[in-house]
């Protein structure tokens, strides 16, 4: 059991890690000797977990796919409207962008040849605009003429639009430029007599975390690596 636990950190630790490689250097650039020398283990144990750095970069977006659902989760968990929730959903996962490296290496890696694990991130954050735009739309709350899966393209192009600019600039992710994407883009949706009503700034804020997003994304990563030496 102990021998299974410390496999468990190592693998954690390695994912981590490669994490934090990605999201700086980029998967291209990013070597595997790196990511083991990051996370404190031998390159033997990082062979051990992962076949190769595809797979460990596969293991990196399967990690932020469970921080991306943990943004959506708590936004859908929030009060507001559909549409207020469409808004809100979109000022978390910029911070989550901003601010956890698991996230913004696990949507960096889509656009990264060779690595990403079909674009998972990208297809579940279609899915929960496309889902919340039509309960919107169910709900009254979209103005006549508007197309959901148009309305959702633009939503999904606009969030890879802030998601590779601000990687050089983060200002494309800040509050104060989502705000104004939403002030320009809810009189569109909603109509501009129910825009008004809407709130475009961000809530009470969201606070992602800078390490995996829960226990099963791996809880406590930063002590596993100060304290994993081997597999």
């Amino acid at each position: 059991m102990v021998k299974q636990e410390r496999a468990a950190r190592t693998r954690r630790s390695l994912v981590l890690a490669a994490a934090e490689v990605f999201a700086e250097e980029g998967y291209a650039a990013a070597s595997l000797g790196t990511v083991s020398g990051r996370a404190g283990v031998s390159t033997g144990a990082l062979h051990f977990h992962f076949s190769s750095k595809r797979a460990l970069a596969e293991a990196v977006e399967a990690t932020a796919l469970l921080g991306l659902r943990r943004i959506t989760g708590q936004v859908a968990a929030g009060p507001g409207s559909s549409i207020q929730k469409l808004v809100d959903s979109l000022h978390a996962l910029a911070e989550g962008l901003s601010g956890d490296f698991v996230v913004r290496s696990g949507f960096r890696l889509h656009h990264e040849d060779g690595s990403g694990h079909q674009g998972a991130l990208w297809r579940e954050w279609w899915r929960w605009i496309e889902r919340t735009l039509r309960s919107a739309q169910d709900d009254g709350e979209l103005a006549a003429g508007v197309n959901v899966h148009d309305a959702a393209a633009a939503v999904v192009a606009a969030t890879a639009g802030f998601q590779v600019l601000g990687g050089a600039d983060a200002w494309w992710l800040s509050e104060c430029w989502v705000t104004r994407f939403w002030q320009m883009m809810l009189p569109v949706l909603v109509g501009p007599d129910a825009a008004p009503g809407m709130r475009c700034s961000s809530p009470a804020p969201y606070r992602p975390r800078t390490r995996a997003a829960g226990p099963a994304a791996g809880e406590g990563l930063a002590d596993d690596r100060r304290s994993v030496t081997d597999r």
